[in-house]
């Protein structure tokens, strides 16, 4: 028992001293192992307040090694909203801009070089200046609205081989069909399966 209250007191003090840190920065803990000591862990009067404060989740782990280490985190990887995304098409701002004279609202999505041309900002002839109804992020856009669409949303962060190979293969957004596609009956034609 007391091999047991050393073992979490050193891993409550090195959690501490490496996670209490302004160059870690860390946004939340996943505490996992085979073993009972995570939850004396996240339980321990030891254990520092403010990362118990960042606890998101403590996870029972089926493996040792690395297969051990990579099991709590890949759910994570694939489903949290709290990543970081890296997309070519994440750096875009979508606008509601109006026509004063003739009263249109045109929806426009520009990344940061397309807002530093003028033109962008001025009707299709560029003779009328557009007035900036709104602006919003189009990711934030797209977590605000998928709701309404009947979707689900999730990040890809590409700290991971597959969220790098989907964030360089599809520029980082992508989708999956709600129901099977017949492709057999695209375009109207029929195909048969051995085409």
């Amino acid at each position: 028992m007391e091999k047991r209250h050393n073992y979490v007191r050193k891993t409550a003090e090195l959690a501490t001293q490496f996670y209490i840190n302004p160059a870690t920065n860390v946004a939340g803990l996943i505490l996992a192992g085979s073993a009972d000591f995570k939850t004396e862990l996240s339980q321990s009067d030891m254990f520092d307040p403010r990362l118990q404060a960042k606890i998101l989740n403590v996870v029972d782990v089926s493996y040792g090694g690395e297969n051990g280490f990579n099991q709590p985190i890949e759910p994570v990887i694939r489903y949290t909203f709290q990543c970081e995304v890296y997309t070519r098409e994440a750096d875009i701002n979508r606008y509601s801009l109006k026509n004063n004279s003739t009263g249109e609202i045109v929806i426009k999505h520009l990344n940061k070089e397309q807002e530093s041309n003028v033109n962008n900002f001025r009707d299709s002839n560029g003779s009328a200046e557009l007035e900036v109804q709104d602006k919003i992020s189009f990711l934030e856009r797209f977590a605000n609205e998928y709701r309404k669409f009947g979707c689900s949303l999730e990040f890809v962060t590409n700290k991971s081989q597959e969220g790098s190979q989907f964030c360089r293969g599809f520029g980082g957004i992508g989708g999956i069909l709600r129901y099977q596609l017949d492709m057999r009956t695209l375009d109207g034609e029929v195909y048969d399966d051995s085409e």
